[in-house]
């Protein structure tokens, strides 16, 4: 599949990914690829601390994190945005191998060519959003919706439970704890 796509410098944040030709509605466009790691090796490191604000880690599934910054690729630069143009899809493999798992960003509506590629982190915490978590995870979008943050909303103890209840149903959308909101699909 030939590239539609490049990294260069972005007005949201440091480095993006643009469009170079029209993308289509749904089109798959880039597989977000890196090193598969486990929760508990990021966890041991810097690479997943809440106080860095940056992260090229995307949630997989509950064993592995995809490392973008290990052995990743372009997809590492798309930014977060509060109203996204792109998705991203966790495609899990046959079999028990989760390492094989994949994580794919696909167009929510049609691209133009120049238009910078954005999907929503997803980015949720364990610990509380306080305004200075918020501020450090500061969401520079400019869209009008825009939250201010790239943390997703804690949910309520009812909420919560609700989720629970839905999320063991086998088509339920998953959240990343680090990064990356994503729909899964089976391959």
């Amino acid at each position: 599949m030939p590239s539609k796509i490049v990294a260069r410098r972005s007005a949201i944040h440091g480095t993006g990914v643009f469009a170079t030709a029209p993308i289509a509605k749904g089109e798959r466009i880039i597989e977000y690829k890196g090193e598969r790691r486990t929760h508990e090796d990021v966890d041991a490191g810097d690479e997943g601390s809440a106080e860095s604000g940056h992260t090229f880690l995307f949630t997989l599934n509950d064993e592995y994190v995809i490392d973008g910054a290990r052995r990743g690729n372009v997809a590492k630069w798309i930014n977060h945005s509060c109203a996204p143009n792109c998705d991203s899809i966790i495609e899990e493999a046959e079999g028990d191998d989760r390492t094989r798992d994949r994580v794919f960003i696909e167009a929510k509506k049609a691209i133009k060519p120049g238009e910078e590629l954005t999907y929503n982190y997803g980015i949720t915490l364990g610990e509380p959003h306080t305004a200075r978590l918020k501020k450090i995870w500061g969401c520079m979008c400019g869209q009008k919706n825009c939250t201010g943050t790239m943390l997703q909303p804690k949910r309520k103890p009812a909420a919560k439970k609700a989720a629970a209840k839905k999320a063991a149903k086998p088509a339920s959308p998953a959240r990343g704890d680090r990064a990356g909101k994503a729909t899964r699909k089976r391959a």
